[in-house]
């Protein structure tokens, strides 16, 4: 059994509400779910949160909120692996045995069902333990460099500095919107970071950190060329 879940909190300070806040005329979370509803490769998609009206809000888009967060992971410090062990090991309460989750962030606004049974199909096809979004880095990350504490320009890697861009291979980093990862090895080592671990990668267009209501502009702009 493969199972969606969005681990959703209610306690967000930089941005207020920012999981049920309106995003292009809906609540951001709302797409995360209608995606993992309409890729129809999920045989529960399950929203984790310790607010009532993030549940009542979930359940409206299709998601199931089988129960309240627990306080212990409710709290700035509670890590997304114990969230997502709780649920697990509730549904195991109830007999309901997963062998495959998707962990999906609830401010993925950018992600649609294509992309989520894309990265299944590549997670089934090549028996990955976890496979990750990911996206290039805009500019070759051989050329970066750090500032002194008189601001001096040190290069990371000043050997490479005279090659040219196109010639350096690409670097990646984690996009943050979705993980695809086997529940038994997950199990033991409490890290999605575990095995074998494959990359789907996403354009540039649809990844987007929000973490702040700038952060939320640019989404929202690449969210109207993505559906222009």
């Amino acid at each position: 059994m493969l199972v969606a879940i969005i681990p959703a909190r209610g306690g967000s300070k930089r941005i207020p509400n920012k999981n049920i806040k309106l995003f292009h005329g809906k609540p951001i979370i709302a797409y995360a779910i209608e995606a993992a509803v309409a890729s129809g490769i999920f045989s529960k998609v399950i929203v984790s949160t310790d607010n009532e009206e993030i549940a009542k809000i979930a359940r409206q888009f299709g998601a199931e909120v089988p129960f309240l967060r627990s306080a212990e992971n409710s709290d700035d410090f509670a890590t997304t692996s114990a969230v997502l062990l709780e649920v697990i090991h509730q549904l195991e309460k109830d007999n309901i045995i997963v062998e495959h989750v998707c962990c999906l962030y609830p401010t993925s606004p950018l992600i649609e069902a294509i992309d989520l049974k894309s990265a299944n199909d590549k997670y089934v096809i090549h028996s990955y333990d976890t496979l990750i979004s990911c996206v290039a880095f805009g500019f070759p990350i051989q050329r970066s460099f750090q500032l002194s504490s008189d601001n001096l320009v040190l290069l990371n890697q000043p050997e490479l500095i005279n090659q040219r861009s196109q010639d350096l291979p690409k670097n990646y980093h984690d996009a943050g919107a979705m993980y695809f990862f086997n529940v038994a090895k997950f199990k033991n080592s409490k890290s999605l970071w575990i095995g074998t671990i494959g990359g789907y990668e996403l354009a540039e267009l649809k990844v987007q950190d929000i973490d702040t209501l700038e952060d939320w502009k640019i989404a929202e702009v690449k969210y109207t060329i993505l559906h222009q």
